[in-house]
């Protein structure tokens, strides 16, 4: 795991020792991603600059350094991430001929590139990664993100500068003249759903590149000065070498049949290849390790392959509403593993918010970063590498808001609109904890209601009140993932629109499930989860390792039948059923607790001075991006216990956060001209 950076000039228009010295700046910026080592690689006559900071997890010696020359000289390449499978594709070039000077998959790419070609080796390639090459011949830049978008990659077009990249915003802000006004859309995006939607980055001009893509530019005539991911522009190209909407198409065109035993073998024998590979590595490795279904299972198998107890860690949190510590260990105990439990309290947690804005770089405003970011510092104590269970949610229908939305779609769809909108107003003109209450008297009263209950019945209420009259199951899916709901955004500028949804459509989907495990997986997971989970684990340098999205088991649980992922009202059917052959049922018979925190109640308590601060109406005013009225109003709400508006007003506060950690002000850009499905318009199909 590592950081990669670069930028492209003119050719001749920066001196050898100016060009230097802006890909070290660059590579500076990710210097707590990568901090064993650096290098740089620079031919000022062609104008391009590649930088690199090194974790070492493969080949520590210095033959594993970057940026890295292919055997021939034709390419040089800056990685970041791994590839599990490298050792058989270094045997396959071994036996064409290849020789190799170290053990790093580094190496491997690199010589791969040179003997199959840039899209070949990507098609063969397993892993999760960001890699730049560029083809000293052709004079040609390619960048590519892995098929989940597990590694990160921003790059943009910089008038007056020209082509930059980076694994994160920062490097590109260190180069002089970067432009970093602030897009409309992007912060719309932010507002509504928590976390900027690719490919929109917070700065205008500058993009994530998405997951499964090569980007291939071409600089014989200079570089390009319009790199946007939409349209067509000289010089570049965007082509997929894996989709994950074409995977699920034909997952739910090729489910099979129920065959129950032989679909449990089979992911049972995806899993321990996939995790086999994931645990290779010349430095520590270890597991997280809560109470849920996915950690326990990735950590499960992990433990049966390997012949040493396993490190494990689980974070014991002070307050019982989202502690799984004793629960984890008692698993841990069960499997053989070597297992730290990592006390954190309240303060750690809030000790953690002030430094948000330079950990996530862009704003980011998913609750669950906090008690990340703590066990990922903690972990990192004892080990560098660890494997998590993120992912499982979105292959295997984990998400409770899956069964919510056909549910709630389904209720939507009997109701005319005027009845739907009377129900909603009814519902939301009593405050969540008035309905908590009363729910507590009805199955008090009645105890075969109990059945129906569920914890802050409230709140779940509100939510299927905002959604009756959404208009159709995908807005209905849409305002289930909103934080504020459409057409309440607090935009100063109310004409701006946030991305447009959904982002695909699944053809053949046998149920909304399907859609919105799709949705989730193009969007919600590379960029709200795996955001999360990256910037977390690298500002301490920890590389993450998520097996449940190798795309071998992404494949495998696309063609599932439903039947396999929700059965009698449960998720994750086939997953509980293989974890059956490694736990004992009772270790694993507990409600989920979550990993969030109490947002609601931190605001209203230790965190009230810090958001009064951010949210005054003088300050919003005089930013001119939010409307301060709109979003005082909903403060106050909050503050008086009419509403919890807490998730809400996260978004706002951490935009602030960020907006007011940078350097100086930045302008303001109008909105840009994505509208969602054009966003990939210029892919070759």
């Amino acid at each position: 795991m590592c950081g990669i950076a670069g930028l492209l000039v003119p050719a001749q228009s920066l001196a050898t020792a100016a060009l230097t010295q802006r890909a070290r700046g660059m590579a500076a910026a990710l210097r707590h991603r990568g901090p064993d080592d650096s290098g740089v690689w620079v031919d000022a006559d062609a104008g391009i600059a590649l930088a690199h900071t090194r974790l070492a997890i493969q080949d520590l010696s210095p033959a594993g350094a970057q940026p890295m020359v292919s055997p021939g000289g034709r390419y040089r390449v800056v990685f970041n991430g791994e590839i599990y499978n490298f050792a058989a594709l270094r045997r396959d070039l071994t036996a064409a001929g290849v020789s190799f000077r170290g053990g790093s998959d580094t190496e491997v790419l690199a010589a791969g590139v040179e003997h199959w070609g840039v899209e070949a080796t990507l098609a063969k390639v397993r892993g999760m990664f960001a890699v730049a090459v560029w083809d000293v011949r052709g004079r040609r830049l390619h960048l590519a993100r892995d098929p989940l978008g597990e590694k990160p990659l921003y790059y943009g077009a910089v008038p007056g500068v020209g082509v930059l990249f980076g694994s994160e915003l920062k490097a590109l802000r260190a180069v002089p003249g970067m432009t970093t006004a602030i897009d409309r859309r992007a912060l719309a995006g932010l507002l509504q759903y928590g976390y900027v939607p690719g490919p929109l980055s917070i700065h205008r001009g500058t993009y994530k590149l998405p997951p499964g893509v090569l980007l291939s530019l071409d600089c014989a005539h200079g570089p390009p000065d319009d790199v946007a991911p939409w349209g067509r522009r000289r010089g570049v190209r965007l082509t997929p070498f894996w989709r994950l909407a074409d995977v699920a198409a034909a997952g739910v065109a090729d489910s099979g049949a129920d065959d129950e035993a032989g679909r449990i073998d089979g992911l049972d024998a995806t899993l321990r290849e996939v995790i086999g590979e994931q645990l290779v590595a010349d430095v520590p490795v270890g597991a997280f390790l809560s109470a849920g279904l996915d950690s326990v299972t990735v950590t499960a198998i992990a433990q049966a392959i390997t012949p040493r107890p396993l490190r494990t860690f689980t974070v014991a949190f002070d307050d019982p509403r989202y502690d799984e510590s004793e629960a984890a260990a008692g698993i841990a105990a069960h499997l053989g593993t070597e297992h730290t439990t990592l006390a954190v309290t309240g303060r750690d947690a809030l000790e953690v918010i002030p430094g948000l804005p330079r950990i996530y770089d862009e704003p980011f405003a998913d609750p669950s970063q906090v008690p990340t970011c703590l066990i990922a510092r903690r972990a990192r104590e004892h080990v560098t590498v660890c494997l998590s269970g993120d992912g499982g949610d979105e292959i295997f229908a984990g998400y409770n808001r899956y069964l919510f939305a056909g549910s709630a779609a389904g209720l939507a769809a009997r109701l005319p609109g005027p009845l739907a909108r009377l129900a909603g107003r009814g519902v939301l003109a009593l405050p969540p904890q008035r309905w908590d209450r009363l729910a507590g008297a009805a199955t008090t009263v009645l105890p075969p209601l109990r059945r129906l209950w569920r914890p802050r019945m409230g709140e779940k209420l509100h939510k299927l009140a905002s959604v009756l009259d959404a208009g159709g199951p995908a807005m209905v899916y849409d305002a289930l993932m909103s934080y504020w709901p459409r057409g309440t955004l607090p935009l100063r500028d109310a004409a701006t629109p946030p991305p447009s949804w959904p982002p695909a459509r699944l053809e053949g989907a046998r149920a909304l499930l399907d859609e919105c495990m799709l949705w989730d997986g193009l969007r919600y997971l590379p960029d709200d989860n795996l955001v999360k989970v990256d910037r977390a684990s690298m500002a301490v340098a920890l590389e993450t390792r998520v097996p449940l999205l190798d795309r071998r088991v992404v494949e495998y649980a696309w063609h599932l039948p439903l039947s396999m992922k929700v059965r009698d009202g449960r998720s994750k059917w086939i997953l509980r059923r293989l974890l059956d052959r490694y736990v004992p049922p009772a270790l694993m018979d507990r409600p989920k607790s979550g990993f969030s925190v109490p947002v609601d109640d931190w605001l209203r308590g230790p965190l009230r001075d810090w958001a009064d601060a951010l949210l005054a109406p003088e300050r919003l005013a005089g930013e001119g991006l939010l409307d301060a009225d709109a979003v005082s109003r909903r403060w106050r709400e909050h503050l008086g216990g009419r509403r919890n508006h807490g998730l809400a007003l996260w978004t706002v506060l951490m935009f602030e956060a960020w907006y007011e950690a940078l350097p100086a002000a930045l302008p303001v850009s109008a909105a840009t001209t994505w509208q969602g499905g054009e966003a990939m318009a210029c892919v070759e199909r």
